[in-house]
């Protein structure tokens, strides 16, 4: 009994110890929360000291997430020699056993299969870019297309997992969430990271949160999900009865019963939650100005196309995702699914490029006529690519494709990056012969267009540092401008 008295006592001292050494920081940073100009000396305090680390290229991106994986020779990386070839199996010499998928790993032959869409070079690259894609013909000399981008993962999930967080398992931070913490947001009525989601016509893989998680970062650096409908942020608006001025006051008590808890247990997830509320709070006044089109101007209108119109569309989130971030959202992230061709590509691949081409090169261009472009970074892409050679029955009008890691095409443009076409492919468009690009270069590169040196970026958790790139990466001086 004299024990458990002791520990008893001594557990006391030692709450009431850690509440005494709290109490000063825990008033300061709850302080700055309900009175945020009380100690900031700048428009909005950084969310790391010192960060940028040096000059950055851009100040925020639009990453238009191709979620399925478009196939790039239908799409960017003609291969004449696949037309010639159509029906011709694969030559095991190019193949060279490289693991397959098991949809295809029992194929007894691997027919190759040309594309069924035509080809025409455009821009001063004279890059070649598919007829499924005349709006992105356009705007080709503001991109800088890397048709050398490679991964480990051959399937959906840890692809998916990989180009997101920079690992192929879960309970990592994302991209979006790592930018949050170290660059925080340009507008303090909005958050960091936005995410918004739409589906296309094709086959669809589906999206998780994981994948816009905060991982071990404070929980106020994950991604706020938009979506469409009355309420664009769910549980933002208040619930009947409830006023502005009572929810200001309930938040402020609310402050202090944390206040509480934090000085008692030190957490600092407690504080993270006020954080979240108080976003919460100034979102109200800033969220249905910002998802309101009704002041767009005609042009811009029809520069999108009529589906803009339609909230949930791909249309309406490329222009909403203009506005996040002409408004100061750091990374706004789009996903789009629907690109999982399996079987019967040229009909699904049609359907999705008619979701997509128009209102994606009218981000770019619109993102230029605002002069916003050269600050903002635009990413388009998959997971990883599709094979040459066709998945089950190939036709001369019908066929399918597998999962392909080795080579694949994505774009850029804007945000300091060089327009071009960077990186070669074999004449088969199976292995990379030039200029490859891994996703922890491409995680590096990113990180460096926004002033952040991936090396030393890091977040120390369990006992070890980690970071968006893992122990690997390095940034590609080619895709610089």
């Amino acid at each position: 009994m004299e024990k458990e008295i002791l520990e008893h006592g001594l557990n006391m001292n030692r709450r009431r110890f850690l509440s005494r050494l709290s109490l000063g920081l825990g008033s300061a940073a709850l302080g700055s929360l309900l009175i945020p100009d009380l100690f900031s000396k700048g428009k909005e305090e950084l969310a790391m000291a010192g960060l940028p680390q040096f000059a950055p290229r851009a100040k925020r991106i639009i990453y238009l997430f191709q979620n399925g994986a478009p196939s790039q020779l239908d799409l960017f990386d003609y291969k004449p020699l696949l037309q010639k070839m159509h029906g011709q199996d694969l030559p095991a010499s190019i193949r060279m056993g490289q693991r397959l998928t098991g949809m295809t790993a029992n194929q007894a032959k691997f027919p190759l299969a040309g594309s069924y869409f035509k080809f025409n070079q455009y821009g001063q690259a004279k890059a070649w870019i598919s007829e499924l894609l005349p709006h992105t013909s356009k705007v080709v000399d503001d991109l800088c297309i890397i048709r050398t981008m490679h991964t480990e993962a051959i399937n959906h999930d840890p692809a998916l997992t990989f180009f997101q967080t920079g690992a192929q398992v879960g309970n990592r931070p994302s991209m979006g969430a790592w930018l949050s913490y170290g660059l925080g947001s340009e507008n303090k009525n909005l958050p960091a990271f936005c995410v918004l989601l739409s589906k296309g016509k094709g086959n669809g893989q589906g999206v998780y949160s994981k994948l816009w998680s905060n991982g071990f970062l404070d929980s106020i650096h994950q991604g706020v999900q938009f979506s469409s409908g009355d309420n664009p942020v769910l549980y933002l608006n208040n619930p009947d009865g409830i006023d502005k001025v009572d929810r200001r006051k309930m938040l402020d008590k609310l402050a202090e019963l944390n206040q509480e808890s934090f000085k008692e247990f030190g957490d600092p997830e407690i504080n993270a939650k006020v954080q979240q509320y108080e976003m919460a709070f100034r979102m109200q006044t800033a969220v249905p100005d910002i998802t309101d089109f009704s002041k767009e101007p005609e042009d811009t209108i029809k520069l999108y196309g009529p589906d803009c119109l339609v909230p949930g569309t791909y249309a309406a989130n490329c222009l909403l995702a203009r506005k996040l971030s002409e408004n100061g959202v750091r990374f706004v992230q789009l996903y789009h699914q629907g690109w999982d061709s399996h079987g019967n590509l040229p009909s699904q691949l049609s359907g999705q490029c008619m979701d997509v081409d128009r209102a994606s090169a009218a981000l770019i261009t619109d993102l230029k006529q605002r002069g916003l472009l050269d600050e903002t970074l635009v990413i388009w892409g998959g997971e990883f690519g599709r094979t040459n050679y066709c998945q089950g029955l190939l036709t001369k009008d019908n066929y399918g494709r597998d999962h392909h890691p080795r080579c694949f095409t994505i774009w850029m443009a804007g945000g300091g990056v060089k327009p071009g076409v960077y990186g070669e492919t074999d004449e088969f468009g199976y292995n990379i012969v030039k200029d490859p690009v891994h996703v922890h270069d491409f995680h590096a590169t990113i990180l460096h267009l926004m002033g952040l040196n991936h090396e030393q970026f890091t977040y120390k958790h369990l006992g070890r540092r980690y970071r968006l790139t893992d122990v690997a990466g390095k940034v590609v001086q080619g895709l610089i401008a």
